[in-house]
């Protein structure tokens, strides 16, 4: 078993870690290793990158600057009338020649 992991996996780029889980943490990683197909090792691995990639340059995530995002986005929807588009078959149609005429230089 531990041989088939090490084949899929090259342990060249590995570090070796010893880490303490909680029994219920054990049993939930068992069960969810064998029901996915994938080592325990990867679903660690996993974990450890989706918990770390919001780390840039030592950075964490900026929620205040999410929300600041969220708020200008809501603002100019407001100003807008708060309508959302409606879309038109015709619109679709009026882009699509639109982009032709610009390729061709002509209508097809």
């Amino acid at each position: 078993m531990y041989t088939m992991m090490y084949i899929e996996v090259p342990m060249t780029n590995m570090v070796r870690k010893q880490v303490y889980i909680e029994k219920r943490q054990d049993a939930l990683l068992k069960r969810v290793a064998r029901r996915s197909g994938v080592s325990e090792a990867e679903l660690i691995r996993g974990a450890i990158d989706r918990q770390l990639s919001g780390r840039i340059g030592g950075q964490t995530r900026n929620p205040e600057r999410g929300w600041a995002l969220l708020q200008a986005a809501w603002k100019a929807r407001r100003q807008t009338g708060g309508h959302a588009y409606r879309f038109k078959r015709e619109d679709a149609y009026a882009e699509r020649e639109g982009r032709l005429v610009a390729r061709r230089g002509r209508l097809p």
